[in-house]
């Protein structure tokens, strides 16, 4: 789920994740450099974890499934820093 600042919440569905940020798909566009909230599941060590971290839009392009938005991850938390290198392995 994707909550930019001064909107609701949409769905996402998720692409890929990294240290550095995500990149996922979503119906409408968001102008680049919006910042908001996403939140996502990761599954490691044997089950599911809710990931919440703050982000900003680092382009948003149309594609045959929406709109892939790569979302810049701003001030990782250690916790979802860790959750995120665990899920990587």
């Amino acid at each position: 789920m994707l909550v930019m600042d001064g909107a609701g919440p949409v769905a996402a569905r998720t692409l890929d994740v990294g240290p550095g940020g995500m990149a996922a798909i979503i119906a409408e566009p968001v102008p680049t450099g919006k910042q908001g909230k996403v939140l996502f599941e990761l599954f490691y060590d044997g089950s599911a974890h809710i990931i919440e971290a703050r982000v900003s839009v680092s382009h948003c392009i149309f594609s045959s499934a929406g709109f892939k938005v790569g979302l810049t991850f701003l001030q990782l938390d250690m916790a979802v820093s860790s959750a995120i290198s665990k899920f990587m392995r």
